[in-house]
């Protein structure tokens, strides 16, 4: 049976009592026939990953993926294909074109390394000693002025590999579904603070930075990302601002390696050459197409179904998140492929800069939605039908979670029916954060992000390992098939998703 939170019954005699209507199982056939038998998941694929490659956001590959994506979908059928303003991006484009780095005493090791974004370049090849910055306070500081230049500092141990007797791939156990399936919002929930210690940390190592940028350090190395792969990450810059100290990410294996030798009194030695080009790009896009409605009275709402196209630059962001772009990409031509016209309009929208903080959502939101420095809703706002979001790597679809939406329960059940032979069968009442949806779900609106099964997502996400080979095929397709399914009757239905009531919330300010 389906795993349904509790609710009180006479909810759901409420709920019975409006039921909702699905799409007819003559219609389910054709949308399961066409996403197994002529799925094109694999062309889509290997074009998001082998050929887009990484698309940090507002990079040069970031700008080309999205020239090449918007025609990508005019040639899947899609209309009013565009590339849409979303946000201003003061941090500007960022592309790594070259990174070597190795140590070369006591022994030589080359690395497996990745600079972290935004930071900058050596002067050509460099060769330097390597110090252990132990940085507890401000008189620590102070013991290294004058003995950095020409150093490649080594940031302490942060990190020890602990063995792990889990499977490093997993899908959801029905206990776990089952569990997600219970209504949470009776527990207290504690936000949690930051301490004094966070922000004491924090102006340390703003004044070490300084220290390293007036003498001149060579390189500052992390460690960051196990079994020999590291991790992306980035670091504060604007346009305008001078080149920040060349960074590098190694995994702990080689990080911790060079770290205990030097604590030991080993002389270490590294040599690098990075290159990192920056460019005046401070903008944010969205790539934005559409199967326009057809109803007289319900074509202008909208309906919405996305993932972020942009990634971290390690890798080819395959599962993080070109899954969801692919998904999304593949629902998308099997609703044009059928050729049924929907009543509302059908949109997909691929993010960009979700990773540095959800810009592109948020752009189109402050945009389309709701303005929030004027603390209005904007005519989009009650055209906004459903949205529907893929953002945690390739796994299977297991149900959803409905972000505390109780209306939309007997939406979900109604047109989840069909799929419960795909594995679609849980609805969780629980919130979900970290990725797009979180924009508009918290004006209100109905927006959704799915329960997908693990994987390996957590291991590999945000690493060079983030390639074609993380994609479980057979997984995107059926994730397909339940996206265009849903959002075919989200825009046939003749009723809709409503909004929470009292939203959205609109802050009182004072003139």
């Amino acid at each position: 049976m389906k795993k349904i939170l509790l609710l009180s019954s006479l909810l759901c005699l409420n709920y019975a009592a409006n039921a909702q209507t699905a799409l007819s199982n003559e219609i389910a056939y054709k949308v399961k026939n066409e996403a197994f038998n002529n799925s094109k998941i694999e062309e889509i694929a290997q074009f998001m990953t082998d050929y887009l490659g990484p698309r940090l956001a507002a990079s040069n590959l970031k700008v080309r993926s999205e020239q090449l994506t918007m025609e990508k979908l005019d040639e899947l059928g899609c209309s009013n294909s565009r590339i849409e303003f979303a946000a201003d991006f003061p941090s500007g484009g960022w592309d790594n074109e070259k990174t070597y780095v190795a140590m070369t005493a006591p022994y030589y090791c080359s690395f497996s390394a990745n600079p972290k974004a935004w930071s900058g370049s050596t002067n050509g090849p460099v060769k330097g000693e390597c110090i252990v910055a132990n940085i507890q306070n401000q008189e620590d500081i102070e013991k290294y002025r004058g003995k950095l230049a020409g150093k490649v500092l080594l940031m302490p141990t942060s990190e020890q590999y602990e063995m792990s007797f889990e499977p490093l791939a997993r899908r959801y156990t029905d206990e776990q579904l089952n569990e997600m399936a219970k209504d949470s919002r009776p527990y207290n929930r504690r936000r949690s603070v930051l301490n004094n210690d966070y922000f004491k940390k924090r102006e340390l190592l703003r004044q070490l930075y300084d220290l390293l940028k007036e003498e001149q350090v060579l390189a500052i190395i992390s460690g960051s990302g196990t079994f020999n792969v590291p991790n992306s990450r980035g670091v504060q810059y604007k346009v305008g601002d001078p080149e920040p100290i060349t960074e590098i990410v190694l995994p702990l294996e080689d990080h911790n390696r060079m770290v205990r030798l030097v604590n030991k009194g080993v002389p270490v030695e590294m040599e690098l050459d990075v290159k990192n080009t920056f460019t005046d790009n401070q903008k944010v896009n969205n790539v934005i197409a559409e199967i326009p409605g057809t109803d007289p009275k319900l074509k202008n709402e909208i309906v919405m179904i996305g993932a972020h196209l942009d990634s971290w630059h390690g890798g080819t962001g395959a599962a993080d998140n070109a899954s969801g772009c692919i998904v999304m990409m593949e629902a998308m031509r099997i609703i044009k492929e059928l050729g049924i016209q929907p009543k509302r309009t059908i949109r997909i929208a691929l993010w960009g800069g979700e990773e540095q903080g959800l810009f592109g959502s948020k752009g189109y939101a402050m945009n389309e939605i709701f303005n929030a420095k004027e603390q209005k809703k904007l005519p989009g706002y009650d055209k906004f039908a459903l949205y529907l979001n893929m953002d945690n790597g390739s796994g299977r679809f297991r149900g959803i979670h409905l972000e505390e939406n109780d209306q939309a329960i007997p939406f979900m059940q109604t047109w989840g029916k069909s799929l419960e032979s795909l594995g679609f069968k849980t609805l969780s009442i629980r919130s979900t954060n970290s990725t797009d949806h979180v924009t508009f779900s918290r004006l209100g609106l109905p927006a959704f992000q799915f329960i997908q099964d693990p994987l390996e997502y957590r291991r590999t996400y945000h690493t060079p390992m983030d390639c074609y080979e993380r994609l479980s095929i057979n997984d995107l397709k059926v994730n397909a098939t339940m996206i265009a399914w849903l959002a075919l009757n989200a825009a046939m239905d003749s009723e809709r998703i409503p909004a929470k009531p009292g939203y959205p919330l609109i802050e009182n300010k004072k003139n």
